[in-house]
């Protein structure tokens, strides 16, 4: 296996972004109280994924491929999270499921009873007024750009 410092650039980003953000999505969940909605769940999917192809690509040829593929599903993500800033601003429309959060303990009516709504165009945390789903949308969008371009480093 690879060093990390023998990796290009593009693997390190493609292993790297996703990881962090990954993490930052946890982090604020359960160390913060900030659980998702449901298109944040969807921001999450293309990020297991980029994580999944970069780990590939530690292993199996050819890297190039696997390094692209992991790109592309951070720049999905990236796209959900421009889309779910959007509607967090009142830009255009979201969708109109929200999910909820577990109560925990009791029946599983009560659970659904006290379980609070978590609503896809409230942001709840910004900073400079950007949102999480907006950051997600900056950051991804750079970095799968970056993978992308830097794709000529993959052997």
């Amino acid at each position: 296996m690879q060093t990390l410092r023998s990796m290009p650039l593009a693997q390190r980003l493609a292993l790297g972004v996703p990881l962090l953000l990954l993490g930052g999505a946890y982090l604020s969940e359960y160390g913060f109280g900030l659980f998702p909605c449901e298109m944040c769940w969807w921001q999450r999917y293309p990020h297991f994924a980029a994580l999944a192809f970069a780990l590939v690509s530690l292993f199996v040829a050819p890297k190039r491929m696997w390094v692209a593929l992991a790109g592309i599903a951070i720049l999905v993500s990236g796209a959900i999270g421009g889309y779910h800033a959007g509607v967090e601003y009142g830009w255009w429309e979201g969708v109109t499921a929200c999910t909820t959060v577990d109560a925990g303990g009791g029946s599983a009516l009560d659970a659904i009873m006290n379980a609070p709504l978590i609503r896809c165009d409230q942001a709840p945390w910004t900073l400079a007024g950007i949102s999480l789903a907006g950051f997600n949308f900056l950051i991804s969008t750079a970095a799968g750009l970056v993978v992308l371009l830097r794709l000529k480093d993959v052997k």
